[in-house]
């Protein structure tokens, strides 16, 4: 068996307590992801767009929500690429001026004009008349830093999907929009992170893997 390396998920998560606190368990995620070098963070992410583009809920999805890479998270751009080509929208999340700690999701097209948010990211011009109802999007994908098969996210610590889908929770039966995480293998934790009763569940997460389902509730993504 091959040494886990310093960085790899399975290496932390194997030595610390699953009630560790979240700040120190992002703080080492974080550094896995950055790990890579600027050759094997593209190749890894073009293996999970390939992946996310040829499965069924990308596929059959007309509205999708994505995210322009930061902090070496996986780049989405050959995915939104193909999501033009295929004649799908595309929505970037945007910060809310109104709501705390919230996102609206607008749409965006190649030569749209970006402005940097307050966080440093790219994010479409905001206009009321612009934003998009949450229940047209059809598939989510969330940015995160680290997962675990029972569809705990932990995120950058701000709170802003949990928020922005709480409504998912109230649901008894999932309905679009699909959400599900973007991430590389080595951000996956093979014990449960620590969460909140408010924390919003993935339904699945696409990796270099593949796409894996949730594990708690009956998903439609097999």
């Amino acid at each position: 068996m091959q040494p886990a390396r310093v960085g790899d998920a399975s290496f932390f998560f194997s030595r610390v307590n699953p009630v560790t606190e979240r700040q120190t368990l992002r703080q080492q995620l974080r550094l896995s992801r950055h790990a890579f070098d600027t050759h094997e963070h593209a190749w890894r992410s073009t293996a999970i767009t390939r992946r996310m583009a040829n499965h069924h809920l990308f596929r059959a999805a007309q509205h999708i929500a994505c995210y322009l890479s930061n902090d070496a998270e996986v780049d989405l751009t050959s995915l939104m690429d193909c999501a033009w080509t295929m004649g799908k929208t595309v929505y970037l999340p945007v910060l809310s001026t109104t709501q705390h700690n919230r996102l609206h999701f607008l749409p965006y097209a190649p030569g749209d004009t970006l402005v940097v948010n307050g966080f440093g990211i790219p994010e479409p011009v905001s206009h009321s008349r612009r934003v998009t109802a949450l229940a047209r999007l059809d598939l989510v994908l969330t940015p995160l830093v680290g997962f675990d098969p029972w569809g705990n996210r932990l995120g950058m610590g701000g709170g802003f999907y949990d928020r922005t889908f709480a409504f998912l929770r109230r649901r008894q039966h999932w309905r679009k929009p699909h959400l599900l995480g973007v991430a590389f293998d080595v951000q996956r934790s093979p014990v449960e992170l620590p969460h909140q009763h408010w924390d919003v569940p993935l339904e699945g997460v696409v990796t270099e893997s593949g796409v894996s389902r949730s594990e708690p509730r009956q998903l439609a993504i097999d």
